[in-house]
């Protein structure tokens, strides 16, 4: 238990004399390095910040322009679409219209250069007309996920489907397909343009970006239609799982995010949008370590200018510190040998418990402070049972160790830092407890009777062939005018009863009424 004394050279303002001079140094040169170091740090993450919101505002650009030309581009094929699909389904696609409705395709074909090609497919899927001079007479397109769709929706609206082979010449493209009905609303076939995916791929090569940056032209369920770089067997998986279509687009149609990609683990800085008129994505990014490379290199210089800085300080400050660590070695020691006389005169040598002087001087402090907050106070007084016999029995250093284990017995018990053990001579020792009732005690006192038991010290002089201890208890709330001396005899006697009743238990003196009552509680 902490004991408060006064140190009579302790002058107001001590504490901050005391500070050494090696410490000052070593905190003022520390703060020093610090200050550089923080701000390398703000000056390093304010570029840092200053270099993403740049290539924020840049993704978010291009991504807006790739969304235009997306639009402009599909809208172009719908609009020639709808126009097929009119004259189609007031003039039908019979013989005597299928010479008018090749060359309409093909004029339109040509019109437009993302179009690879216009086809008219008839109910089950069979080429009707192209734009190409040659009619192709393969196994149709009834299995087209396009075809599928137009022939189970009844939906006049454009519809784009994954990304496919063409079959008149091999050539990947994005088809945009339309339904035709007859008159009635049944379905007659399907208008197909077929958009180049080489044309996406030339729009955004006209880009510049990163050699690990990326661009894609996506469905809304992430399905790929078009990427930069263009790797063939990426088209058509699905970046559903994404970050961007599992998180960001549920909650905004257009942003960007730093985020690793699905298809290969790159970190890029993302600017996403969807658009408007049709259901696709288009995606801009650029790759963190590009984004940041200048930002790289400057740090680094910065790091290595700040860090030479330092090592100067440090240098400086290590020589300062040597001159004056001699003064401080000497205080310290002296410091070191004014403590160890402290522990010296309070404490047991070979127990290392409080003696009696410190738990006199822990009585007069625990006495006013009871008094003043009217809390109960218990001592335990305790004694090893036939000592005597043990020292004649197994010698006086067996004895010596006999004492420390049961010391380390009593030390154990006390849990709280108030609580203070203590040798009180020979073979007795006593713990102090503030704030305790003496229920409280009681329950402090079995358990260091059984922790000593469960030592199973040998001890061939006492009946239970183990050494044992007896305790006595005492409480009481001070008043201020209470005896010390009496507060120590009352709960010796205590123990007196605890020995004179058997020894190897607890017993606890408590007045009523002027009436001594014992109790005792054995194991």
């Amino acid at each position: 238990m902490p004991i408060l004394t006064q140190d009579p050279q302790q002058t107001p303002g001590g504490a901050l004399k005391r500070l050494s001079l090696l410490k000052a140094a070593v905190l003022f040169i520390a703060t020093v390095c610090l200050c550089l170091c923080g701000l390398l740090y703000l000056q390093l993450e304010q570029s840092r910040r200053h270099a993403l919101d740049v290539a924020q505002v840049a993704s978010s650009n291009l991504a807006r322009a790739m969304a235009q030309q997306a639009e402009d581009t599909f809208m172009k094929a719908d609009l020639v679409l709808t126009s097929l699909v009119d004259w189609i389904q007031v003039d039908g696609y019979g013989a005597a219209q299928k010479p008018r409705l090749q060359k309409t395709f093909a004029r339109r074909a040509q019109a437009l250069d993302q179009l690879h090609g216009i086809f008219l497919f008839d109910k089950q899927g069979q080429w009707v007309v192209t734009s190409f001079d040659d009619l192709t007479r393969g196994p149709g397109v009834s299995d087209r996920e396009y075809f599928t769709f137009h022939q189970q929706n009844a939906s006049t609206l454009a519809h784009i489907g994954p990304a496919l082979r063409s079959r008149e010449n091999g050539e990947w493209i994005i088809p945009v397909s339309k339904r035709v009905n007859d008159k009635n609303g049944n379905f007659q076939g399907v208008v197909l343009a077929g958009i180049k995916m080489a044309y996406f791929d030339q729009f955004f090569k006209s880009f510049s970006i990163d050699d690990n940056g990326s661009m894609f032209l996506a469905l809304t369920d992430g399905t790929l239609l078009a990427r930069r770089p263009f790797v063939e067997s990426q088209i058509g998986t699905s970046l559903a799982k994404g970050e961007i279509f599992h998180k960001l687009l549920p909650n905004a149609p257009a942003g960007n995010a730093m985020i690793s990609s699905v298809i290969d683990g790159v970190v890029r800085l993302y600017g996403y949008r969807q658009l408007d008129a049709y259901p696709l994505v288009v995606s801009a990014a650029s790759s963190r370590d590009s984004i940041l490379k200048d930002w790289y290199d400057t740090a680094f210089q910065s790091c290595v200018i700040v860090a030479l800085v330092v090592l100067g300080v440090g240098l400086f400050g290590w020589v300062f510190v040597r001159q004056v660590r001699v003064g401080v070695r000497v205080e310290a020691d002296l410091r070191k040998a004014k403590e160890a006389l402290k522990l010296i005169a309070t404490h047991d040598s070979l127990t290392g418990l409080a003696n009696r002087r410190l738990f006199e001087q822990a009585l007069d402090i625990e006495f006013g402070r009871g008094a003043r907050q009217s809390s109960s106070l218990s001592l335990i007084m305790l004694d090893i049972d036939y000592f005597k016999r043990y020292n004649d029995a197994y010698g006086h250093v067996a004895g010596d160790h006999c004492l420390a284990e049961v010391a380390r017995a009593v030390k154990g018990c006390c849990h709280r830092k108030a609580d203070l053990a203590v040798r009180y001579g020979g073979e007795e020792f006593a713990v102090l407890l503030p704030d305790t009732d003496i229920h409280g005690a009681l329950v402090i006192a079995e358990q260091i009777r059984r922790s000593v038991m469960d030592k199973n010290i040998n001890h061939n002089g006492s009946p239970t062939g183990y050494v044992t201890v007896s305790l006595g208890c005492y409480a009481f709330v001070p008043t201020g005018r209470d005896s010390i001396e009496l507060f120590i005899e009352r709960a010796d006697a205590a123990l007196y009863q605890a020995k004179h009743s058997g020894r190897n238990r607890s017993a606890v003196l408590s007045l009523e009424g002027g009436v001594e009552a014992l109790m005792r509680s054995d194991r």
